[in-house]
């Protein structure tokens, strides 16, 4: 089995060989697992695989932990975070690797999440330090009434393998910033990415033992996770379906969720624009990661003037785009994660073909990986129109007017993300208005995040929270209300 090398500093492999974390790096009860590298399928590390035993004895150690982080003062609190920064920042090449190789997505890709990765902790330190933790209420003379942020207890974060760091470093770190313990179980095909390298900056930041639990696990693990009494909320990243299962585990036990699903995010392209740029906008939003983003630009909306010379020049990109193992060089998309998303997407590009939508280019796998796609004459009834890919096609759909366009926009289950790109931002703004997105973005496509933006969708696409800069307090708190009066009154009872 080749393993990856590390040095002795932020990501060691022998730490995690066969263990998982809870402030230290112990052998799970569950088993181990071997992590391969997508594009070539050899092996890169073996880590512990947990089970339900494993999240019962975190999420218990995680609440007898959190009890004792909330008497921290804030300060000393916020040091921790500035401290794992500074770790993660001085391994950047390091992690950005593990990245580009655990998830097949190219360096720039890596280097992105790693510095993303920083500034979520540094801005959790920043929390801890800014007014946002309650708020003084209008009352009656001689009596003082206040709301306060209070933490949840225990969080229990479960993370997608397409951009592993961010998406579990989002929650985790404004998690425990907020005050609470965070028992995080991270794709198994992304361990290090999705949860090693937040344990490891954290541990070496001096996070007390016990508030971070970092388990890969399977589906018994995450349903431990959400039926746990310890656990008092669960943030979740990653498909509609399991979505579904998550919050109805977790609403069972009356816990509250946050989800952040997938999408068939509609690009909308109007007849006046620079057909470069759009093209440009277009393929990026369809390509960019394999398509494998939640967010991807599921769908092309373009006005019918135009869509043969749109399409003309997708098809020009896709012919020339380089594709194949990241860590070669000279690549702008990697291999899909496995062999079983793989064969989906393929059959759905097959499925809708059949159904007469039209292959322009690519349709191909080639190994790992699946060639840049364009598909034109994309309708209502094919699966190219209504299913997420999470993968590298550009469906194109033709309209006539702007009320066409809204409403093949708004014709999905989902609402993510959306986009339009118009000469008149006037115009391009009024039809943005009228999308059922939860982000939508005018003269851009739909892949963009920040981590200071509130991030979340609706409909299939999530259960209408929001993470992320303003709303972080708000998902990983509760309100307390407060009334202090100086003697009791008296009542007529």
């Amino acid at each position: 089995m080749s393993i990856v090398e590390g040095d002795s500093g932020l990501l060691d492999p022998s730490l995690w060989e066969g263990r998982i974390f809870d402030g230290s790096w112990k052998v799970a009860q569950g088993g181990s697992v071997v992590v391969t590298e997508p594009a070539t399928g050899e092996a890169l590390t073996r880590t512990g695989m947990g089970d339900a035993s494993d999240i019962a004895i975190a999420a218990r150690s995680a609440a007898e932990a959190q009890a004792e982080w909330v008497k921290m003062s804030c300060r000393e609190r916020a040091d921790i975070f500035f401290r794992a920064a500074e770790a993660l920042q001085q391994d950047f090449n390091a992690a950005k690797d593990w990245i580009a190789r655990e998830t097949g997505g190219i360096f720039a890709k890596g280097e992105h999440e790693v510095r993303e990765a920083v500034v979520i902790l540094r801005r959790s330190a920043a929390m801890l330090l800014d007014p946002d933790h309650g708020l003084v209420l209008p009352s009656a003379s001689g009596t003082l009434s206040y709301a306060k942020r209070q933490p949840l207890g225990v969080i229990g974060v479960i993370s997608p393998f397409n951009f592993p760091l961010i998406l579990s470093i989002r929650a985790v770190a404004p998690a425990l910033a907020a005050g609470n313990a965070v028992v995080l179980k991270p794709d198994p095909r992304t361990p290090v990415s999705g949860g090693f390298i937040i344990a490891r900056a954290l541990e070496q930041a001096g996070l007390p033992k016990g508030l971070l639990h970092v388990i890969p696990g399977g589906a018994d693990a995450g349903e431990a996770l959400c039926t746990d009494p310890h656990v008092r909320m669960i943030a979740f990243t990653g498909s509609t379906p399991v979505g579904r299962r998550i919050g109805e585990l977790a609403g069972r036990h009356l816990k509250k969720v946050m989800l952040e699903l997938g999408g068939k995010s509609p690009l909308i392209i109007t007849e006046d624009v620079d057909l470069d740029l759009a093209a440009s906008n277009a393929a990026w939003g369809a390509w960019f990661h394999q398509g494998q983003i939640c967010m991807a630009s599921g769908r092309i909306i373009v006005h019918e003037s135009i869509a043969a010379q749109l399409t003309e020049r997708l098809v020009a990109k896709a012919a020339h785009l380089p594709f194949g193992n990241p860590t070669d060089g000279n690549v702008a998309m990697g291999p899909i994660i496995n062999r079983a998303q793989l064969e989906r997407v393929d059959a759905i590009v097959k499925e809708s073909v059949a159904a007469g939508a039209i292959l322009e280019a690519g349709g191909e796998c080639e190994g790992p990986y699946y060639q840049p796609t364009v598909l034109s004459g994309v309708k209502p009834g094919m699966r190219a129109y209504s299913e997420e890919f999470f993968g590298p096609v550009a469906s194109i759909i033709t309209y006539r007017d702007d009320e066409e366009a809204i409403r093949i926009a708004n014709d999905t289950e989902y609402g993510l993300a959306a986009a339009v790109i118009c000469r008149s931002v006037g115009r391009a703004t009024a039809i943005g208005e009228r999308l059922h997105a939860g982000m939508v973005h005018i003269n851009d496509q739909t892949v963009n995040d920040e981590c200071i933006n509130p991030f979340g969708g609706r409909g299939a696409s999530g259960n209408g929270g929001s993470i992320g800069g303003p709303a972080d307090w708000d998902e990983f708190c509760q309100w307390q209300w407060v009334t202090v009066k100086d003697t009791p009154p008296a009542y007529p009872f």
